[in-house]
C-alpha cells in the first residue's frame, strides 16, 4: 500500500496496492474519494487507474465502494427509494431541511424533476403507482395522503367523472356540460354501460378540425395542429422526445420568439412521466389539473367552448 500523504509513486504500483491505498484513504476521508483527492493524499494518479482498472468506476467496484454521485445523474428509483426511506423514517413528508440531512443525496436531482419541493411528493407517488411500488411503500403513500387522487378512464389520460370516477355523476358531468351546451345528450347525467370492443369518443367540438373531443395525448396533439396558428403558434418540429414540439410564437407585432412545447392530455401528467420542468416552456393540454403547475399551461378546452 501507499502511504496517504505521499507524492505520488514513481516506481511500479501492484493492482492490489492501489486498491489498499483507495480503501485506506476513503477511512480517513470519510468519503469515497475523487480522483484529485486520490492523487494529493494518497499518491495515486490516473495513469495507474488505467493500467489496473480501465477507468476509476470500475477501481471503486473491485474495492466494494459505492460510485459517488457527484455530476451523475441520479436514476429515479433510487430517489423514490431514497425519498421514501426518509418518509418511513420520519413518519411524515420531510422538509427541505430534513431531507438534506438524512437523506444520501441533495434536493437538487428532485428539484430538477418536479420544479418545486412541494411537487415532489405527489411525483414521486405517481411514480411508485406507476412502477408497481405502491404495496411494498403503502406505509409511505399513504402519508402523501392530502394530495388530489389520481384519476383513471377507460383510455389512457380519459377523465374519470361517472359514478365509479373520482367524482359524482352529476359533478363529473358538469365539467361536460359547458362544452355541450343546448345538447340534450351531454345535458342529463345518466350513464350507460359501455361497450369495450369499439373506440372512445369525446363530446363534440364540431367548430374545429377535430370533430370530437380528445380523450388521450395523441388527440391533444391533432387538435393543437389544428388550432395553432389561431392561437398564435407556427410549428417547427414535432418530435418523439422530449419535450414533444419546438414553434414559434407571437408576442408582439412582427415579432416572434421559439418556444418547446410539452403535450400532455392533462397537465398534471406532466408529474406521472417525469419530465424536466427546465426542459420546455410550457405545456399545451386539453384539461388543466394542476394549480401549482410552474410552467404555462395552454389548456385547448377552453377555446373549444361553445
Amino acid at each position: 500500500m501507499i502511504k496517504p500523504g505521499t507524492a505520488t509513486r514513481k516506481g511500479p504500483v501492484t493492482k492490489q496496492e492501489v486498491i489498499e491505498t483507495i480503501v485506506a484513504c476513503a477511512e480517513k476521508l470519510g468519503h469515497v474519494p475523487s480522483i484529485p483527492e486520490l492523487m494529493k493524499h494518497a499518491g495515486i494518479d490516473r495513469p495507474q487507474i488505467r493500467k489496473h482498472f480501465g477507468n476509476y468506476e470500475q477501481a471503486l467496484e473491485e474495492c466494494k465502494l459505492e460510485i459517488p454521485e457527484r455530476g451523475r445523474k441520479v436514476e429515479i428509483d433510487r430517489l423514490f427509494r431514497d425519498w421514501a426511506g426518509v418518509v418511513r423514517a420520519l413518519k411524515r413528508l420531510p422538509s427541505v431541511y430534513e431531507y438534506e440531512k438524512l437523506s444520501r443525496y441533495s434536493v437538487r436531482p428532485l428539484r430538477k424533476r418536479f420544479g418545486v419541493w412541494a411537487q415532489v411528493p405527489v411525483g414521486l407517488r405517481m411514480y411508485a403507482e406507476d412502477h408497481g411500488l405502491a404495496e411494498e411503500w403503502k406505509d409511505v403513500l399513504v402519508l402523501v395522503g392530502g394530495q388530489e387522487g389520481r384519476q383513471e378512464g377507460c383510455q389512457d389520460g380519459e377523465q374519470a367523472g361517472g359514478p365509479r370516477g373520482g367524482q359524482g355523476g352529476s359533478a363529473g358531468m358538469s365539467r361536460w356540460k359547458k362544452i355541450g351546451a343546448e345538447r340534450d345528450i351531454f345535458s342529463q347525467p345518466i350513464f350507460q354501460r359501455p361497450m369495450f370492443d369499439r373506440p372512445m369518443y369525446g363530446p363534440l367540438i364540431r367548430s374545429n378540425a377535430l370533430v370530437y373531443a380528445p380523450t388521450n395525448e395523441s388527440g391533444v396533439v391533432c387538435l393543437f395542429g389544428a388550432m395553432a396558428e389561431q392561437l398564435g403558434f407556427l410549428v417547427l418540429r414535432i418530435q418523439t422526445e422530449f419535450p414533444d414540439c419546438e414553434a414559434m410564437r407571437l408576442v408582439g407585432k412582427d415579432r416572434l420568439q421559439p418556444v418547446r412545447i410539452e403535450f400532455e392530455y392533462e397537465s398534471r401528467n406532466f408529474l406521472r412521466h417525469m419530465h424536466d420542468v427546465r426542459g420546455c416552456d410550457l405545456i399545451v393540454c386539453w384539461e388543466h389539473n394542476w394549480p401549482e403547475c410552474p410552467l404555462e399551461v395552454v389548456e385547448l378546452k377552453r377555446y373549444c367552448q361553445n
